[in-house]
């Protein structure tokens, strides 16, 4: 510590303004940010649902059958179909935020916003279509 200095016994209170905690709401853009946060969790979800899915299998058909007959219940079929929205929002929105993200350059120049979210997007549809043959096929 430095001896020259001199501290206070009683510090004046800084003024701090109160912050709601639905501060989010006052911006779209807030609200997106936190929105595609709390969306991870659908991510968290569907990766439960496989890891069970997974589990089911090992143990045999008899699992795997009460597995998918629990799938057909229409509390999953909801939550299913919720939590495929949550991510799908969740995955545009970042495909969007991705050259913020990270910057790419090309010959000295850097490339447009939109060169990178089209090529995530194109990324994204041409494993969906490699994804959808092999299952049509086999």
């Amino acid at each position: 510590m430095n001896p020259e200095v001199q501290y206070a016994l009683y510090h004046p209170k800084w003024y701090r303004r109160r912050v709601s905690v639905w501060w989010w709401l006052e911006s779209w853009r807030y609200t997106k940010f936190v929105l595609r946060e709390l969306t991870s969790l659908s991510v968290a979800f569907f990766a439960i649902i496989c890891l069970w899915k997974i589990s089911a299998i090992a143990a045999g058909p008899e699992a795997y059958t009460r597995f998918l007959a629990r799938m057909t219940s229409p509390f999953f079929l909801v939550a299913n179909g919720l939590a495929f929205l949550f991510v799908l929002f969740h995955a545009v929105t970042w495909f969007n935020l991705a050259p913020k993200a990270m910057v790419v350059r090309w010959r000295g120049k850097r490339v447009s916003d939109r060169v990178i979210q089209g090529m995530n997007y194109l990324l994204w549809a041409a494993i969906t279509g490699v994804i959808l043959w092999i299952l049509r096929r086999g």
